[in-house]
């Protein structure tokens, strides 16, 4: 039974570490292939009907109890190790810890019940908000990932002082303020409860974990009491970071225990067992029983409802989420492989893993551009030099939720993301007379081309079939502050028509105009 712990930490390390490295890695050196770990979480591997990570996670909940949330989780893991260094630091560890509390099933199952109705209506808000991976990830992405960042260039700038240029300057241009607050605001939230009261947002907020917890309560095995030799010293209880064990009755709740086994080795008594649930037990005296299962009734109608009449209002209101905001007049880039608005906002949770992983950090977490139901989710965003590579797939290659579908190579420099807008009004040439062709020097299709336009200039002009809305062209064009060429979002991405029979402009420039 003791070692049952350390085997626990040894898995969770396992798929923690590199987790995090993957999110943290900025050089894009460690194998893609580590991306694989991240499909095996419930949220994405329900979203892309993965059905056999699914059959083995509800296996693993139904035999062993939520060893998901001990093991696998990264948010859980997370939480786990915030919790001990905690512990760590108190100089008086004798008054650190847990205790039992009450479970609060109506607020738990209500959000798991809104969050599954209100995704059934069409709106993914609340898998975005409470999916425990995509939580770790924003958090990861939008707080830790800065902090790496900014260090290596301090420490890059110093090295290159004594000529070492081992590292190099990185630039950071994914940082969004909105997004940040949010994923600050749930770092903040998760810290302060893990730290007094462990697990409480896993067996209070997190929707998995009350899915999860539905499981447990059957699952064949699970750790229960030995009433003969307990001797309710309560070491147990202190040491429960779901704050679950209730040791005045010796009753441990397994829809909220985690499966941690941090309870076993405190027990001097051996009085705690991990053991074959369906094993004959002591019996409840009969008017506990009855008084049981009048309080067990009263809770389940106040829960289902609360959850259903919530459910409904929301229901209501779930065009008005997930509408697109009319003020916003450029309709945003999804990116590519996302097939189209519908699909995408209804498998997207915002994780930012493609926002950490594109290497031109062209893609950034979005404020309201998709509406509020699509706050977070990736979009395209042009700057200087900064544009979606034509033989980059990496985006749709490590999504877990299937939000992006894999693209190869091919594919991808055929599928049209967005299309190219041309206000000539605004071009350099037109405006200043002055000979400037970076847009179609740029453009790897040939959608943006030039054409005579007089004394001796040339101008462009687009030809919107053949543009994959890669942003080249916007992203050099020099006009400020509103460029003269720009990349439009669409609703389907298409195919675009291949560029061989677009027309080629040969002339060399040697002054772009700027």
């Amino acid at each position: 039974m003791k070692l049952l712990k350390p085997i626990r930490v040894i898995i969770a390390l396992f798929f923690f570490i590199p987790i995090v490295a993957f999110f943290l890695d900025f050089t894009g050196k460690l194998p893609r292939h580590l991306h694989e770990l991240l499909h095996i979480q419930w949220v994405p591997a329900l979203l892309s009907l993965n059905l056999v990570v699914i059959g083995v996670l509800f296996a693993l909940s139904m035999i062993f109890g939520r060893v998901y949330c001990s093991t696998i989780c990264p948010l859980g893991v997370f939480q786990d190790i915030i919790a001990w260094k905690a512990r760590l630091f108190k100089k008086k560890k004798k008054k650190f810890s847990f205790r039992y509390s009450r479970p609060n099933n109506l607020m738990r199952y209500s959000i798991l019940v809104i969050t599954v109705i209100v995704f059934i209506f069409g709106s993914s808000f609340l898998v975005i908000l409470f999916d425990p991976y995509s939580i770790f990830g924003r958090i990861i992405s939008q707080v830790f990932r800065p902090l790496v960042i900014w260090g290596n260039n301090g420490l890059a700038l110093i090295f290159n002082k004594m000529n070492n240029f081992s590292l190099y300057q990185v630039e950071q241009i994914a940082f969004i303020p909105a997004v940040f607050i949010i994923a600050i605001s749930f770092l903040l939230l998760i810290s302060y409860w893990s730290v007094n009261h462990g697990r409480l947002f896993c067996n209070l907020v997190c929707p998995v974990g009350s899915l999860l917890g539905l499981f447990s309560k059957v699952s064949l095995f699970h750790i229960s009491f030995d009433n003969s030799s307990c001797t309710s010293c309560g070491l147990c209880a202190k040491h429960c970071k779901s704050e679950c064990i209730d040791v005045k009755n010796k009753i441990v709740d397994d829809s909220r225990c985690v499966t941690c086994f941090n309870c076993l080795p405190e027990c001097k008594n051996g009085s705690l067992k991990y053991a074959f649930r369906y094993q004959k037990v002591e019996k409840i005296p009969e008017e506990k029983s009855v008084e049981h299962a009048v309080n067990k009734s009263r809770r389940t109608f106040l829960m289902v409802s609360g959850a259903l009449v919530t459910s409904a209002a929301l229901a209501k209101t779930n065009h008005l989420i997930g509408q697109k905001d009319s003020i916003l007049t450029r309709k945003p880039i999804m990116p590519p492989g996302a097939k189209n608005a519908d699909h995408f906002n209804a498998h997207c949770t915002a994780c930012q893993l493609c926002v950490s992983k594109c290497p031109m950090q062209v893609i950034k977490p979005a404020s309201l551009e998709y509406g509020l139901s699509g706050i977070m989710q990736p979009h395209l965003v042009f700057s200087t030099e900064v544009f979606c590579t034509y033989e980059c797939n990496i985006c749709s290659a490590v999504c877990p939720t299937g939000a992006l579908q894999l693209l190869h190579v091919n594919d991808k420099k055929l599928t049209q993301i967005g299309v190219v807008k041309l206000r000539l009004d605004m071009c350099q040439v037109i405006v200043h007379n002055t000979d400037c062709g970076a847009c179609a020097e740029h453009c790897p299709t040939q959608a943006v081309h030039m054409v005579p336009y007089k004394n001796g200039l040339t101008r462009p002009e687009i030809t919107p079939d053949i543009c994959i809305g890669c942003g080249a062209c916007e992203s050099i064009c020099p006009v400020r502050p509103y460029k003269a060429i720009y990349v439009e979002g669409l609703q389907v991405q298409t195919r675009a028509k291949k560029p061989q029979d677009a027309k080629k402009f040969d002339r060399k420039i040697d002054n772009f105009g700027f």
